[in-house]
């Protein structure tokens, strides 16, 4: 929790190596993944990075769009731009559980500040360029894991995991 009371969550999809996409896109589809992305962010904040937010068709509807980046003078009509942590989590302050959506370095600087991780893991191995850093199984445990298997509907076997960190 931050002085804020909040429960931060970051949240994931990866491929068996830690692979959060190439070239700033994912490499796989998976409607049900999406869904569950979709349903727990809904209402919320969602704090991201610049390439991540350019890399998606528009703002995600019916959550707050932040923006975290360093370049300077940058501005969108449907997200607020903000230039350090600190910022980006007081633009959530109204919202008891904001999420981190990406990318990467986003991802290693929210380490230390959230306290959940809701991570899809793609039993797969894909080209990655980006990944999401190690979990320190020290600090965090998984709470709740659900396994898909691959099926007509499902291209891959994969599963939902939520980690909490340890007190």
């Amino acid at each position: 929790m931050n002085n804020l009371n909040q429960e931060i969550t970051m949240i994931a999809a990866v491929e068996k190596e830690n692979g959060l996409g190439l070239d700033n896109k994912l490499v796989w589809h998976i409607p049900r993944d999406l869904k569950h992305f979709k349903d727990l962010t809904l209402g919320h904040c969602i704090i991201m990075g610049r390439k991540t937010f350019e890399s998606l068709p528009k703002a995600l509807p019916n959550r707050k769009n932040i923006v975290l980046s360093r370049r300077k003078n940058i501005a969108y009509n449907d997200a607020v731009v903000v230039d350090s942590i600190e910022k980006a989590i007081e633009e959530t302050k109204n919202d008891s559980k904001p999420y981190i959506v990406g990318g990467g370095e986003i991802y290693k600087l929210f380490m230390n500040y959230s306290t959940y991780i809701e991570l899809t893991i793609i039993h797969h191995k894909f080209k990655s360029d980006t990944f999401f850093p190690k979990i320190n199984l020290k600090k965090w445990e998984v709470i709740k894991r659900l396994d898909i298997k691959k099926s007509k509907k499902e291209k891959y076997n994969y599963s939902f995991l939520t980690y909490k960190k340890k007190s």
